[in-house]
């Protein structure tokens, strides 16, 4: 599948403050994002196809693989993040820090209870929120949420977004297990609710999770203030806008069975199947068209099973056939997350973002937590304060630009691309290069031979390095 050159600076993406930065020092001199082979005939095909197809829905899916179905002794996680295709994505990274007693944190809507500590986060969040829809932690925790509708209606008032849940187990969750009990706590306590679009009109779900670290994954999905929750223990898992847990519940809201006996929906006689009994019997159009992402992605995980790779999941994220690659009018793919986790715990965590939209237009780069990681603000959005839209009640009355400057130069080059096929090849090639050596760079250091020669290769990786250019065109 190819891979579309992306960006020019690569040193706006905070990621590689860290020890891969040398990585993004080789393709600074590099612009670009647009997929190559898309000619300018068939992009007029497409665009010709899309006035006759209704938009696609919002969906977003998730996935996770374990021993034995990776083909290496690790947890591998990735998620698109779909969401409007005017929406700007940044990826931020928070370092670790205590706060006194009695401390409270503004969230996206609320104010909840701030904890006494909260470890380093990488997060992939829409840049208009606290919370995030992707992310990892420095201990190896990583998690992604989904929208979902149950028979447990939606309601407006603001509460806790399920990106804001995402951010808060993330920061207060040393493995995946206690980040499950640090959701489902603070769901239960403070509610889910409030607009998760940037737009007046309220556009308001619940959430599903997928969260996995070095040993293990669960899939926690949710119907207002209840929930349950799944383990997975090895094999290969995902999510896409729907409940999907069954009878296999390893964990529960006190009161769910009790909840749903009360409202009718099951009689106490029987197996309890969260999914039947929780979800809709209407379902809307976007999670009738989830169950065909859902079925595809499963097939695909299925088709690798014993041999999942971290480009298995890339190659999965960049589909556009199955639908898991969003490119319609209303909705795209706008960032993209895979993470390597070792079971070995003397090996390096490493996380991949694209940090632009569409995965099959971009290419993704890796983070490792380290010490002093130093934040780039080229990625990130602007702030506008008290002034911003999204502050101001009644909220979203207006738009503003939160385009980063590494966001602008994705645009810029999508544009520039498409008049120039065969620089577009050229440059394709060369990022597709550079990806695998930072892949390759992947391998050597999650080797349980010499894992911390690989991290001194990343180090020196860190000299300044220039990559030619494909040919003598100016870029952005």
């Amino acid at each position: 599948m190819g891979v579309g050159p992306n960006i020019r600076h690569l040193d706006t993406f905070p990621c590689f403050s860290g020890p891969l930065q040398g990585w993004h020092e080789r393709m600074r001199f590099l612009s670009s994002s647009l997929e190559a082979k898309s000619t300018g005939l068939r992009m007029t095909v497409l665009h010709r196809m899309a006035e006759h197809i209704p938009p696609a829905p919002s969906s977003c899916d998730c996935f996770v693989a374990l021993p034995p179905a990776t083909a290496s002794q690790a947890v591998i996680f990735g998620k698109n993040s779909d969401r409007p295709s005017n929406e700007v994505q940044e990826v931020v990274y928070f370092p670790a820090a205590a706060y006194p007693n009695g401390t409270k944190v503004q969230c996206t809507y609320i104010e909840v209870d701030q904890a006494e500590k909260t470890h380093a986060v990488i997060l992939s969040r829409p840049a208009w929120l606290w919370g995030a829809e992707m992310g990892a932690n420095e201990h190896g925790v990583c998690i992604g949420n989904e929208g979902v509708w149950t028979k447990e209606p939606v309601g407006e008032e603001e509460a806790l977004l399920g990106m804001d849940l995402v951010r808060l187990g993330l920061e207060r969750g040393r493995s995946a297990h206690e980040a499950v009990q640090v959701i489902t706590t603070l769901l239960e306590r403070y509610g889910q609710g409030g607009s998760c679009k940037e737009e007046p009109t309220p556009f308001i779900y619940h959430n599903t999770f997928l969260l996995a670290d070095r040993t293990e994954a669960w899939v926690l999905e949710t119907a207002g203030l209840y929930w349950a929750a799944e383990k997975i223990r090895e094999g290969a898992r995902n999510i896409s806008n729907q409940l999907s847990i069954g009878t296999d519940i390893a964990a529960e809201h006190m009161k769910l069975r009790h909840h749903a006996q009360s409202q009718g929906w099951w009689s106490g006689d029987g197996e309890f199947n969260f999914a039947e009994i929780f979800s809709l019997s209407h379902q809307p159009v976007r999670m009738e068209a989830a169950k065909a992402r859902y079925c595809a992605g499963r097939e695909l995980l299925q088709q690798h099973a014993g041999h999942i790779t971290v480009e298995t999941i890339m190659g999965i994220l960049r589909d556009k056939a199955s639908g898991i690659c969003v490119d319609s009018e209303g909705f795209c793919t706008t960032g993209s997350m895979v993470s390597i986790l070792p079971q070995d715990p003397a090996l390096p965590c490493i996380h991949f973002f694209t940090a632009t939209p569409d995965p099959s237009r971009s290419v993704f780069k890796p983070f490792v937590f380290v010490a002093n990681v130093t934040p780039v603000p080229q990625v990130r959005s602007p702030s506008f304060g008290a002034e911003d839209p999204v502050k101001k009640v009644p909220r979203f009355q207006s738009r503003v630009d939160r385009r980063h400057e590494l966001y602008r130069e994705h645009q810029a080059a999508v544009k520039l691309m498409q008049t120039g096929q065969e620089r577009g090849q050229k440059l394709q090639q060369t990022m597709q290069d550079l990806e695998m050596q930072g892949l390759e760079a992947t391998r050597r250091s999650n080797s349980t031979n010499k894992p911390h020669s690989s991290l001194e290769y990343f180090r020196q990786m860190q000299a300044p390095c220039r990559c030619p250019s494909p040919d003598s065109s100016p870029h952005i």
